[in-house]
Protein backbone atom coordinates (compact mmCIF):
# COMPACT_ATOMS: atom_id res chain seq x y z
CA UNK A 1 0.00 0.00 0.00
CA UNK A 2 2.83 2.59 0.93
CA UNK A 3 4.35 1.46 -2.28
CA UNK A 4 1.58 2.83 -4.82
CA UNK A 5 1.02 5.76 -2.36
CA UNK A 6 4.29 6.73 -3.01
CA UNK A 7 3.91 6.25 -6.49
CA UNK A 8 0.16 8.38 -6.79
CA UNK A 9 1.90 11.37 -5.00
CA UNK A 10 4.61 11.16 -7.21
CA UNK A 11 2.12 11.58 -10.45
CA UNK A 12 0.47 13.97 -8.61
CA UNK A 13 3.22 16.21 -8.25
CA UNK A 14 4.42 16.17 -11.42
CA UNK A 15 1.01 16.12 -13.07
CA UNK A 16 0.17 19.52 -14.63
CA UNK A 17 -3.45 18.93 -14.88
CA UNK A 18 -4.18 19.22 -11.50
CA UNK A 19 -2.21 22.26 -10.13
CA UNK A 20 -1.59 23.67 -14.01
CA UNK A 21 2.21 25.41 -14.40
CA UNK A 22 4.36 24.83 -11.44
CA UNK A 23 5.91 28.24 -11.03
CA UNK A 24 4.41 31.66 -12.05
CA UNK A 25 6.26 34.67 -11.72
CA UNK A 26 5.38 38.48 -11.60
CA UNK A 27 8.24 40.79 -12.25
CA UNK A 28 9.19 44.37 -13.69
CA UNK A 29 9.41 43.51 -17.03
CA UNK A 30 13.20 43.99 -17.84
CA UNK A 31 13.56 40.00 -18.44
CA UNK A 32 11.23 37.73 -20.60
CA UNK A 33 8.53 36.15 -18.34
CA UNK A 34 9.44 32.63 -19.51
CA UNK A 35 13.10 33.16 -18.77
CA UNK A 36 12.65 34.13 -14.98
CA UNK A 37 10.32 31.61 -14.57
CA UNK A 38 12.33 29.02 -15.63
CA UNK A 39 15.10 30.23 -13.60
CA UNK A 40 13.47 30.69 -10.42
CA UNK A 41 12.23 27.27 -10.79
CA UNK A 42 15.47 25.38 -11.70
CA UNK A 43 17.39 27.67 -8.98
CA UNK A 44 15.63 28.90 -5.95
CA UNK A 45 13.09 31.13 -4.94
CA UNK A 46 13.33 32.17 -1.27
CA UNK A 47 11.00 34.11 1.71
CA UNK A 48 12.53 36.54 4.32
CA UNK A 49 11.74 35.06 7.85
CA UNK A 50 11.31 38.44 9.80
CA UNK A 51 8.43 39.28 7.14
CA UNK A 52 6.06 35.94 9.02
CA UNK A 53 4.05 38.64 11.02
CA UNK A 54 0.73 37.72 11.47
CA UNK A 55 0.10 41.34 12.78
CA UNK A 56 1.65 43.21 9.61
CA UNK A 57 -0.56 40.34 7.23
CA UNK A 58 -3.71 41.06 8.83
CA UNK A 59 -3.27 45.00 9.00
CA UNK A 60 -2.12 44.65 5.13
CA UNK A 61 1.23 45.74 5.30
CA UNK A 62 2.74 42.91 4.37
CA UNK A 63 1.66 41.31 0.97
CA UNK A 64 1.89 37.33 1.56
CA UNK A 65 3.83 35.61 4.23
CA UNK A 66 7.51 35.78 4.36
CA UNK A 67 7.36 38.52 1.34
CA UNK A 68 8.64 42.03 1.64
CA UNK A 69 11.71 44.48 1.31
CA UNK A 70 14.96 42.59 1.52
CA UNK A 71 17.83 45.19 0.19
CA UNK A 72 19.54 45.65 -3.07
CA UNK A 73 21.92 43.18 -1.42
CA UNK A 74 20.69 39.77 -0.52
CA UNK A 75 21.45 38.57 2.99
CA UNK A 76 21.96 34.77 3.07
CA UNK A 77 21.54 35.33 6.60
CA UNK A 78 18.21 36.81 6.35
CA UNK A 79 16.36 34.71 4.15
CA UNK A 80 15.52 31.41 3.95
CA UNK A 81 16.01 29.51 0.53
CA UNK A 82 13.19 26.83 -1.02
CA UNK A 83 14.99 24.52 -3.09
CA UNK A 84 13.07 20.94 -2.21
CA UNK A 85 10.29 21.58 -4.17
CA UNK A 86 12.14 20.17 -7.58
CA UNK A 87 13.38 17.38 -6.22
CA UNK A 88 10.13 15.85 -4.62
CA UNK A 89 9.18 13.53 -7.41
CA UNK A 90 12.29 12.32 -7.31
CA UNK A 91 12.44 11.65 -3.68
CA UNK A 92 8.85 10.41 -3.49
CA UNK A 93 9.47 7.91 -6.33
CA UNK A 94 12.65 7.11 -4.41
CA UNK A 95 10.30 5.90 -0.99
CA UNK A 96 8.16 4.22 -3.10
CA UNK A 97 10.78 1.76 -4.37
CA UNK A 98 12.46 1.62 -0.73
CA UNK A 99 9.16 0.34 0.76
CA UNK A 100 8.47 -2.23 -1.97
CA UNK A 101 12.29 -3.54 -1.74
CA UNK A 102 11.10 -5.75 1.28
CA UNK A 103 8.14 -7.07 -0.10
CA UNK A 104 10.29 -8.13 -3.27
CA UNK A 105 13.10 -9.91 -1.05
CA UNK A 106 10.39 -11.63 1.03
CA UNK A 107 8.45 -12.41 -2.11
CA UNK A 108 11.46 -13.88 -3.69
CA UNK A 109 12.25 -16.01 -0.05
CA UNK A 110 8.11 -17.58 0.18
CA UNK A 111 8.25 -18.33 -3.72
CA UNK A 112 4.36 -18.97 -3.76
CA UNK A 113 4.36 -21.69 -1.49
CA UNK A 114 1.31 -20.81 0.43
CA UNK A 115 -0.39 -20.01 -2.91
CA UNK A 116 0.56 -23.41 -4.61
CA UNK A 117 -0.83 -25.88 -1.55
CA UNK A 118 -3.69 -23.83 -0.30
CA UNK A 119 -5.31 -23.60 -4.10
CA UNK A 120 -8.78 -24.86 -4.73
CA UNK A 121 -9.10 -25.08 -0.79
CA UNK A 122 -9.99 -21.41 -0.51
CA UNK A 123 -13.89 -22.39 -0.74
CA UNK A 124 -15.86 -26.00 0.44
CA UNK A 125 -16.71 -26.98 -2.88
CA UNK A 126 -16.24 -30.44 -3.48
CA UNK A 127 -16.41 -32.70 -7.17
CA UNK A 128 -18.36 -36.25 -6.98
CA UNK A 129 -16.28 -38.49 -8.58
CA UNK A 130 -13.23 -37.36 -10.12
CA UNK A 131 -12.35 -33.15 -10.52
CA UNK A 132 -13.83 -30.97 -12.43
CA UNK A 133 -12.32 -27.59 -14.62
CA UNK A 134 -14.32 -24.83 -14.52
CA UNK A 135 -12.66 -22.15 -16.73
CA UNK A 136 -9.45 -21.04 -15.04
CA UNK A 137 -10.88 -22.77 -11.71
CA UNK A 138 -10.26 -26.89 -10.85
CA UNK A 139 -13.09 -27.91 -8.42
CA UNK A 140 -10.90 -30.38 -6.64
CA UNK A 141 -12.86 -34.07 -6.18
CA UNK A 142 -13.02 -35.43 -2.20
CA UNK A 143 -9.48 -37.98 -2.91
CA UNK A 144 -8.03 -34.66 -4.60
CA UNK A 145 -8.12 -33.05 -1.20
CA UNK A 146 -7.03 -35.69 0.89
CA UNK A 147 -4.11 -36.08 -0.97
CA UNK A 148 -3.40 -32.05 -1.30
CA UNK A 149 -3.90 -32.42 2.60
CA UNK A 150 -1.41 -35.31 3.05
CA UNK A 151 1.16 -32.91 0.42
CA UNK A 152 0.67 -30.33 3.15
CA UNK A 153 1.38 -32.64 6.48
CA UNK A 154 4.44 -33.81 4.45
CA UNK A 155 5.46 -30.23 3.30
CA UNK A 156 5.61 -28.96 6.83
CA UNK A 157 6.97 -31.67 8.46
CA UNK A 158 10.22 -31.96 6.11
CA UNK A 159 12.70 -29.95 7.25
CA UNK A 160 14.34 -30.02 4.47
CA UNK A 161 11.84 -27.92 2.37
CA UNK A 162 10.45 -25.90 4.95
CA UNK A 163 13.83 -25.12 6.97
CA UNK A 164 13.98 -22.58 10.40
CA UNK A 165 15.11 -19.99 7.87
CA UNK A 166 11.44 -19.75 6.53
CA UNK A 167 10.23 -18.13 9.25
CA UNK A 168 14.15 -16.16 10.11
CA UNK A 169 13.70 -14.33 6.99
CA UNK A 170 10.13 -13.55 7.68
CA UNK A 171 11.30 -11.65 11.02
CA UNK A 172 13.81 -10.13 9.58
CA UNK A 173 11.19 -8.55 6.50
CA UNK A 174 9.10 -7.03 9.81
CA UNK A 175 12.12 -5.50 11.46
CA UNK A 176 13.20 -4.01 8.05
CA UNK A 177 9.33 -2.53 7.54
CA UNK A 178 9.27 -1.17 10.63
CA UNK A 179 13.16 0.35 10.70
CA UNK A 180 11.77 1.33 7.15
CA UNK A 181 8.99 3.45 8.22
CA UNK A 182 11.31 5.30 10.69
CA UNK A 183 13.94 5.91 7.63
CA UNK A 184 11.68 7.32 5.92
CA UNK A 185 10.32 9.61 8.29
CA UNK A 186 14.22 10.60 9.14
CA UNK A 187 14.73 11.37 5.44
CA UNK A 188 11.56 13.78 4.50
CA UNK A 189 12.49 15.81 7.98
CA UNK A 190 16.03 16.32 6.78
CA UNK A 191 14.50 17.00 3.04
CA UNK A 192 12.47 19.67 4.30
CA UNK A 193 14.82 21.39 6.73
CA UNK A 194 14.01 19.69 9.66
CA UNK A 195 10.06 20.79 9.58
CA UNK A 196 8.54 17.61 9.00
CA UNK A 197 8.43 15.54 12.50
CA UNK A 198 6.38 17.96 14.37
CA UNK A 199 4.26 18.94 11.14
CA UNK A 200 1.10 16.43 12.43
CA UNK A 201 1.38 17.90 15.86
CA UNK A 202 1.01 21.61 14.59
CA UNK A 203 -1.75 20.61 12.26
CA UNK A 204 -3.79 19.06 14.67
CA UNK A 205 -3.43 22.08 17.42
CA UNK A 206 -4.04 24.69 15.43
CA UNK A 207 -5.49 23.31 12.21
CA UNK A 208 -5.15 24.71 8.22
CA UNK A 209 -6.77 28.34 8.69
CA UNK A 210 -5.09 29.89 11.84
CA UNK A 211 -2.67 32.87 10.68
CA UNK A 212 0.48 31.93 9.52
CA UNK A 213 1.08 28.19 10.16
CA UNK A 214 3.81 26.11 9.73
CA UNK A 215 2.90 25.64 6.75
CA UNK A 216 3.60 28.99 5.71
CA UNK A 217 7.23 28.27 6.44
CA UNK A 218 7.71 24.98 5.04
CA UNK A 219 5.86 25.20 1.80
CA UNK A 220 5.24 28.88 0.92
CA UNK A 221 2.65 30.18 -1.36
CA UNK A 222 4.33 33.13 -2.62
CA UNK A 223 8.05 33.47 -2.92
CA UNK A 224 10.94 36.03 -3.82
CA UNK A 225 13.40 35.34 -6.37
CA UNK A 226 16.00 37.44 -7.66
CA UNK A 227 17.64 37.59 -11.47
CA UNK A 228 20.70 39.12 -12.59
CA UNK A 229 21.62 40.28 -16.21
CA UNK A 230 24.17 42.34 -17.35
CA UNK A 231 22.53 45.99 -18.97
CA UNK A 232 23.83 47.66 -22.05
CA UNK A 233 26.87 49.31 -20.76
CA UNK A 234 28.60 46.13 -18.89
CA UNK A 235 27.05 46.86 -15.48
CA UNK A 236 24.89 44.41 -13.59
CA UNK A 237 21.46 44.52 -13.36
CA UNK A 238 19.24 42.97 -10.24
CA UNK A 239 15.68 42.06 -10.99
CA UNK A 240 13.22 41.10 -8.65
CA UNK A 241 10.11 38.83 -8.85
CA UNK A 242 7.21 37.53 -6.60
CA UNK A 243 6.67 33.88 -7.98
CA UNK A 244 3.66 32.07 -7.11
CA UNK A 245 4.52 28.38 -6.42
CA UNK A 246 1.30 26.35 -7.34
CA UNK A 247 3.21 22.98 -6.42
CA UNK A 248 2.87 23.98 -2.95
CA UNK A 249 -0.75 23.52 -2.91
CA UNK A 250 -0.29 20.01 -3.69
CA UNK A 251 3.10 19.44 -1.88
CA UNK A 252 1.80 20.77 1.35
CA UNK A 253 -1.25 18.34 0.86
CA UNK A 254 1.16 15.14 0.42
CA UNK A 255 3.49 15.99 2.69
CA UNK A 256 0.18 16.06 5.68
CA UNK A 257 -1.39 13.01 4.84
CA UNK A 258 2.24 11.16 4.76
CA UNK A 259 2.73 12.39 8.42
CA UNK A 260 -0.30 10.84 9.68
CA UNK A 261 -0.20 7.41 7.10
CA UNK A 262 3.67 7.05 8.71
CA UNK A 263 2.52 7.20 12.21
CA UNK A 264 -0.03 4.65 11.45
CA UNK A 265 2.22 2.80 9.48
CA UNK A 266 4.94 2.56 12.62
CA UNK A 267 2.14 1.63 15.39
CA UNK A 268 0.83 -0.97 12.59
CA UNK A 269 4.56 -2.25 12.66
CA UNK A 270 5.65 -2.23 16.37
CA UNK A 271 2.11 -3.77 17.13
CA UNK A 272 3.62 -6.51 14.27
CA UNK A 273 6.63 -6.88 16.10
CA UNK A 274 5.60 -7.87 19.36
CA UNK A 275 2.57 -9.83 18.14
CA UNK A 276 5.69 -12.06 16.42
CA UNK A 277 7.37 -11.99 20.14
CA UNK A 278 4.53 -12.86 21.85
CA UNK A 279 3.74 -15.89 19.29
CA UNK A 280 7.80 -17.08 19.82
CA UNK A 281 6.75 -17.40 23.36
CA UNK A 282 3.98 -18.80 23.26
CA UNK A 283 2.72 -20.97 20.05
CA UNK A 284 4.31 -24.11 21.85
CA UNK A 285 2.91 -23.41 25.37
CA UNK A 286 0.02 -21.82 25.48
CA UNK A 287 -3.87 -23.52 24.03
CA UNK A 288 -5.69 -20.31 24.99
CA UNK A 289 -3.14 -18.29 22.80
CA UNK A 290 -3.52 -21.47 19.78
CA UNK A 291 -7.09 -21.06 19.95
CA UNK A 292 -7.55 -17.61 19.46
CA UNK A 293 -4.91 -17.14 16.54
CA UNK A 294 -6.71 -20.14 14.77
CA UNK A 295 -10.52 -19.47 16.07
CA UNK A 296 -9.84 -15.94 14.81
CA UNK A 297 -9.12 -16.71 11.37
CA UNK A 298 -11.34 -20.14 10.59
CA UNK A 299 -14.05 -20.73 13.25
CA UNK A 300 -13.89 -24.26 12.56
CA UNK A 301 -15.67 -26.33 15.28
CA UNK A 302 -12.84 -27.66 16.69
CA UNK A 303 -11.84 -27.55 20.56
CA UNK A 304 -8.63 -25.60 22.13
CA UNK A 305 -6.82 -29.07 22.68
CA UNK A 306 -7.42 -29.91 18.75
CA UNK A 307 -5.49 -26.90 18.15
CA UNK A 308 -2.96 -27.30 20.81
CA UNK A 309 -2.51 -30.74 20.34
CA UNK A 310 -1.44 -30.34 16.89
CA UNK A 311 0.84 -27.13 17.61
CA UNK A 312 2.47 -28.00 20.92
CA UNK A 313 4.95 -30.56 19.01
CA UNK A 314 5.76 -27.97 15.91
CA UNK A 315 8.69 -25.86 15.84
CA UNK A 316 8.17 -22.04 15.62
CA UNK A 317 8.57 -21.90 11.54
CA UNK A 318 6.08 -24.80 11.22
CA UNK A 319 3.22 -23.55 13.25
CA UNK A 320 3.87 -19.79 11.50
CA UNK A 321 3.34 -21.78 7.75
CA UNK A 322 0.39 -23.27 9.44
CA UNK A 323 -1.18 -20.39 10.35
CA UNK A 324 -0.57 -18.24 7.28
CA UNK A 325 -1.97 -21.27 5.07
CA UNK A 326 -4.98 -21.18 7.73
CA UNK A 327 -5.70 -17.76 5.95
CA UNK A 328 -5.88 -18.93 2.60
CA UNK A 329 -8.47 -21.67 3.32
CA UNK A 330 -11.90 -21.91 4.21
CA UNK A 331 -13.02 -23.42 7.51
CA UNK A 332 -13.99 -26.87 6.10
CA UNK A 333 -10.66 -27.47 4.45
CA UNK A 334 -9.13 -26.06 7.84
CA UNK A 335 -10.84 -28.31 9.90
CA UNK A 336 -10.14 -31.33 7.65
CA UNK A 337 -6.47 -30.15 7.58
CA UNK A 338 -5.85 -30.13 10.96
CA UNK A 339 -7.82 -33.41 11.62
CA UNK A 340 -5.47 -35.33 9.47
CA UNK A 341 -2.31 -33.17 10.75
CA UNK A 342 -3.34 -35.03 14.47
CA UNK A 343 -3.18 -38.21 12.99
CA UNK A 344 -5.09 -40.83 10.96
CA UNK A 345 -8.41 -38.54 11.46
CA UNK A 346 -7.88 -39.36 14.95
CA UNK A 347 -7.47 -37.28 18.65
CA UNK A 348 -6.21 -38.59 21.70
CA UNK A 349 -6.39 -37.54 25.27
CA UNK A 350 -10.26 -36.73 24.85
CA UNK A 351 -9.15 -34.07 23.16
CA UNK A 352 -12.07 -34.11 20.19
CA UNK A 353 -14.82 -31.52 18.68
CA UNK A 354 -16.61 -28.64 20.39
CA UNK A 355 -20.29 -28.01 19.86
CA UNK A 356 -22.43 -30.74 19.53
CA UNK A 357 -19.74 -33.40 19.48
CA UNK A 358 -18.35 -32.20 22.81
CA UNK A 359 -16.78 -34.17 25.41
CA UNK A 360 -14.76 -33.52 28.29
CA UNK A 361 -11.99 -35.20 30.00
CA UNK A 362 -13.78 -37.90 32.74
CA UNK A 363 -16.89 -37.77 31.09
CA UNK A 364 -18.64 -40.94 31.45
CA UNK A 365 -18.14 -43.82 28.45
CA UNK A 366 -14.77 -42.35 27.39
CA UNK A 367 -12.04 -42.85 29.17
CA UNK A 368 -8.61 -40.99 29.16
CA UNK A 369 -6.62 -42.04 26.60
CA UNK A 370 -9.15 -43.05 24.22
CA UNK A 371 -9.34 -42.59 20.21
CA UNK A 372 -12.48 -40.73 19.25
CA UNK A 373 -13.50 -39.82 15.42
CA UNK A 374 -14.09 -36.70 14.25
CA UNK A 375 -17.34 -36.78 11.99
CA UNK A 376 -18.27 -33.63 10.14
CA UNK A 377 -20.57 -31.15 11.64
CA UNK A 378 -24.38 -31.22 10.59
CA UNK A 379 -23.85 -27.70 9.69
CA UNK A 380 -20.51 -28.71 7.42
CA UNK A 381 -22.49 -31.35 5.91
CA UNK A 382 -25.49 -29.01 4.69
CA UNK A 383 -22.52 -26.65 3.33
CA UNK A 384 -20.64 -29.08 1.27
CA UNK A 385 -24.19 -30.08 0.07
CA UNK A 386 -25.05 -26.65 -0.88
CA UNK A 387 -21.72 -25.81 -2.67
CA UNK A 388 -22.12 -28.84 -4.85
CA UNK A 389 -25.62 -28.35 -5.88
CA UNK A 390 -24.49 -24.95 -6.87
CA UNK A 391 -21.37 -26.08 -8.93
CA UNK A 392 -23.39 -28.69 -10.67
Amino acid sequence: MSFYIFLVSTILVTSRQFIGEHIKCLSDGGVPTHVIETFCFFTTTFTVPEHYNATLLNSGSLPHPGVGPVGTIVNEEKIKRHAYYQWVPFVLFAQAIMFYLPHIFWKSIEGGKIKRLAEGLHNGIISEGSGVDYGDYHIMSRAERVTRFHMIKSFIQNKQILSNSWSYYLIFCEHINFLNVILQAWLIDRFLGRQFLNLGNHIIENGFNNGISILEYVFPKVTKCTFHKYGPSGSIQSHDAMCVMALNIINEKIYVFLWFWLLLLLLCSGLALLYRYVSLLLHGRSKLFNDLVFSLWKPAKLSPWMYFTVTKHMNYTEWLFLNYLSHNMDAISFRELFIILSGDNEVTKGEILSGDNEVTKGDSGYEKGQTLPLPLQPYEKDALLEKNEKGD
